[in-house]
């Protein structure tokens, strides 16, 4: 057995000097890599688990730094793997963390040099890049290098891979997914006698009702210094670090669930897509980013959901808790296994050809549109905003100014607190821009004002008049849009859910297009 292994590396003076420590070492001994979005014992085999092996955990500055991520992402990752691994060795387990400069397979690398005695086993990473980055690793060190299956998600990918491409969609694989767990059934038949409740699901929200807070989280010694940590290392990350309010234990997520399904589930589906100034969070869940790394597992959380609509005393509907089980049953597993088809290829998907960069308000909120200044500040300042806002704004507005979907990719995998490249690619790439053609999702996600009205209040708030339709005073999604369907008019044309907007435009006045053109080529060249 491993004998001597350091707890933590805590001291912010010695950051980022590893600490230096000895090993004793039996020939064949083996340790288990930890990665930071594989917070959960549970999900490694117990076999190995019982002969209580060091566990490794790497704090990666490559990682952090690769891309500019979120400030309050960062805080988490290192946080949430902090305390993990205090829990750990709580549990009697022997814990190494490392620091390195480089990617988490460098610091094991060096380790694995150091101790030739040592064997390592790890899981399959979500990620790509740390992916093939361990398979490097186990191609130079051989059987001192095991790896395990992914055991954070529902669905067998091999089992789903090869469906992957136009005509199969989420649907689909939701039903054989319901069938598969029984979740909502009654025998072979779906509860209530639909699959499907997302009808439903599209009201906008009532001016009087009261939406329900989410707690603070208290911010302990750990934290604090991992917040340190990112203000004084990492000053140039983007987003705001004014105040954090995550939970980074699992007892803490499990309390933010039990919270979510007593007091918000119940509206979370009949105002699932609404918008409204100011309320970032509003009746969704936000445990996506706990899912992510295992401080909550899938299966859990949807149970969770199901015997909340079963008691008869909490009064969830039917149309809540399905929707909110499609989101993580269907969903969450859908586009698990779309990234495991379609990658590495998918990180370059580009169907309409855009090349203008992202423009400059996604950065800092500055604009005059209320509805992208409200859906960019809530990022800066949680990392999050809530689906309807990065599909039918922020993604939408990208779309319509012919904005290059692949660096709209990346701001997403920087600027979300729960963005993994396997959560986020195929959202953005697939189903928001259509970059993909259409693999993923059937039509282009895009709109003009009207549907932001409806949705939303941001448009009396705007300086912008959402009922003019071209000229400087009138929302820029209403002329973007029109001009959007003539660019692609081949596109939505072959596409019977869409091909009606082609005819639409068809029927307007040579003056009305022409002004539309105008409209759209000088604002686009505004940004």
């Amino acid at each position: 057995m491993l004998e001597t292994a350091q707890l933590f590396l805590s001291a912010i003076d010695n950051y980022p000097i590893s600490a230096k420590i000895k090993l004793k070492l039996n020939s064949g001994d083996r340790a288990l890599f930890v990665l930071h979005d594989q917070l959960n014992l549970d999900t490694f085999p117990k076999q190995l688990l019982a002969q209580k092996p060091l566990i490794i955990f790497v704090e990666s500055l490559k990682y952090a730094t690769v891309i500019p991520h979120h400030k309050q992402k960062l805080v988490y990752i290192l946080s949430a793997q902090r305390h993990f691994a205090i829990a750990c060795h709580q549990q009697g387990f022997p814990i190494l963390n490392l620091f390195t400069q480089g990617f988490h397979a460098d610091a094991i690398d060096d380790l694995l040099a150091e101790y030739p005695n040592l064997d390592i086993t790890y899981m399959q990473p979500s990620e790509w890049d740390t992916r093939s980055q361990f398979e490097d690793l186990a191609n130079k060190y051989g059987q001192r290098v095991q790896k395990v299956a992914n055991s954070f998600f529902i669905a067998d990918p091999e089992k789903y891979k090869s469906k992957i491409k136009k005509g199969y969609r989420l649907e689909t694989f939701y039903r054989e997914l319901r069938k598969q767990t029984g979740y909502l059934m009654e025998g072979d038949k779906p509860i209530g006698g639909s699959w499907n409740y997302d009808k439903e699901n599209r009201k906008s929200l009532p001016k009087k009702i009261i939406i329900p807070e989410i707690p603070e989280i208290a911010i302990d010694e750990i934290t604090q210094e991992v917040i340190d940590l990112v203000k004084n290392y990492l000053p140039d990350a983007f987003g705001n670090l004014e105040k954090f309010s995550y939970a980074v234990t699992r007892p803490q997520a499990l309390d933010l669930a039990k919270l979510f399904m007593q007091s918000r589930l119940a509206n979370f589906g009949a105002y699932e897509d609404a918008i409204k100034t100011g309320e970032p969070f509003l009746f969704h869940a936000v445990l996506s980013v706990y899912l992510n790394n295992g401080l909550l597992m899938p299966q859990e959380i949807c149970e969770m959901a199901i015997a909340a609509y079963e008691d008869e005393n909490n009064l969830v509907p039917l149309n809540s808790v399905e929707g909110f089980v499609r989101q993580i049953l269907g969903w969450r597993e859908y586009i698990h296994i779309y990234y495991e088809a379609q990658m590495p290829a998918a990180r370059e998907q580009n169907y309409f050809g855009f090349t203008n960069n992202l423009p400059e308000l996604y950065w800092n909120a500055n604009t005059d549109l209320a509805c992208m200044k409200d859906a960019v500040t809530n990022v800066l300042n949680y990392g999050y905003s809530h689906h309807i806002q990065r599909l039918m704004v922020l993604s939408n507005f990208s779309n319509l100014t012919n904005t290059d979907p692949r660096q709209l990719n990346r701001w997403f995998w920087l600027a979300y607190i729960d963005a993994c490249e396997w959560v986020e690619l195929p959202n953005v790439l697939g189903m928001s821009t259509f970059a993909d053609g259409g693999i993923l999702a059937s039509k282009p996600y895009v709109s003009g004002g009207n549907y932001i009205n409806k949705m939303s209040d941001c448009c009396a708030k705007c300086k912008y008049d959402v009922k003019e339709k071209v000229g400087d005073q009138a929302c820029p999604f209403n002329y973007l849009y029109w001009h959007f369907v003539d660019q692609h008019r081949d596109s939505f044309a072959e596409n019977g859910r869409v091909s009606l907007m082609v005819n639409t435009y068809n029927q307007k006045t040579d003056e009305d297009k022409q002004a539309i053109r105008d409209s759209a080529i000088k604002f686009i060249a505004s940004l």
